[in-house]
């Protein structure tokens, strides 16, 4: 199975079923069950950016990084959504999140097997 290493706080927020895009500059023709990978590095504006924006959202006080939380069904790409978490230019659309035990492992640019 193929992962894709996503920065906290929005790795969280996909395997939590909160955040049902992810947006890159590319789009991909992957389908199918993928592995959330965390960075290694937090993204602080990402987080003020999600209490601004959903502050019903209460994210936990540690986000687990270098490593597997979770998988969801990537569906495709779009380059135009309704979504408020979509900026693009591209939108990897995904879909039935599920949490898993965390498994340290080294993240990689684009897909990758880890």
């Amino acid at each position: 199975m193929l992962a894709l290493s996503i920065r906290q706080p929005f790795a969280w927020l996909i395997v939590h079923g909160y955040k049902s895009i992810e947006n890159r500059s590319w789009q991909s023709p992957a389908r199918g069950r993928i592995w959330i990978h965390t960075g290694l590095r937090l993204d602080r504006a990402g987080c003020a950016w999600v209490w601004e924006h959903f502050p019903e959202i209460l994210l936990p006080n540690e986000l687990r990084m270098g490593g597997i939380i979770g998988s969801v069904e990537h569906e495709g790409c779009v380059d135009q959504s309704e979504s408020p978490w979509f900026t693009g230019p591209w939108g990897h659309v995904l879909r039935a999140p599920q949490v898993c035990r965390f498994r340290r492992c080294p993240g990689k640019l684009w897909f990758f097997t880890p």
